[in-house]
């Protein structure tokens, strides 16, 4: 691989490929678009110092949010703050032959919806992020985040079930 080889050319094409998926992780899990940048330029700049310790036997995207996952991880547990976000009780889905009001309505869901999976626990979090927005499969997410694929599918249940749990107002 060139980049590899510490052509930067080739590393500059890789970041080009992958910021603006890492950044929208990133901004998912920290909820601040400023720390969001720094953690994505932070995640860039430790991939292209460890190059050499990337193994083709994981695929580079796979690498890559491994080193973000990780850079977030640690932000987050060295911050230690949980930030409630006032949720409302009752979410009706929208028609799916939508009007204005409909659109409006589901962009209000929308947002609810990120409101709850900011109350959602960081590790609950991540792993639905890589699952639903990132669409990775169980064997990615599993590498990753050092898991057994076993061990994601149930955490992911988990997650989805917490998520939902906040939705409805019980948590």
């Amino acid at each position: 691989m060139l980049f590899q080889g510490g052509e930067q050319a080739a590393f500059s094409e890789l970041v080009r490929r992958y910021q603006n998926r890492i950044f929208r992780f990133v901004l998912r899990m920290t909820d601040c678009r400023e720390e969001a940048l720094e953690l994505t330029q932070d995640t860039m700049l430790k991939a292209f110092h460890a190059l050499a310790d990337w193994r083709p036997d994981a695929t580079f995207a796979t690498w890559l949010f491994c080193v973000a996952n990780n850079a977030t991880m640690d932000r987050l547990r060295r911050k230690k703050v949980v930030k409630y976000v006032p949720i409302e009780e009752h979410m009706d889905f929208p028609d799916p032959a939508s009007g204005p009001e409909d659109t409006m309505q589901s962009a209000q869901q929308y947002r609810i919806l990120e409101a709850a999976l900011q109350r959602v626990h960081a590790d609950y979090r991540q792993i639905l992020l890589l699952r639903e927005v990132e669409e990775m499969t169980y064997a990615e997410i599993g590498d990753i985040l050092g898991l057994r694929e076993g061990t994601v599918k149930s955490r992911i249940a988990r997650a989805r079930q917490a998520l939902i749990e906040i939705c409805k107002g019980k948590a």
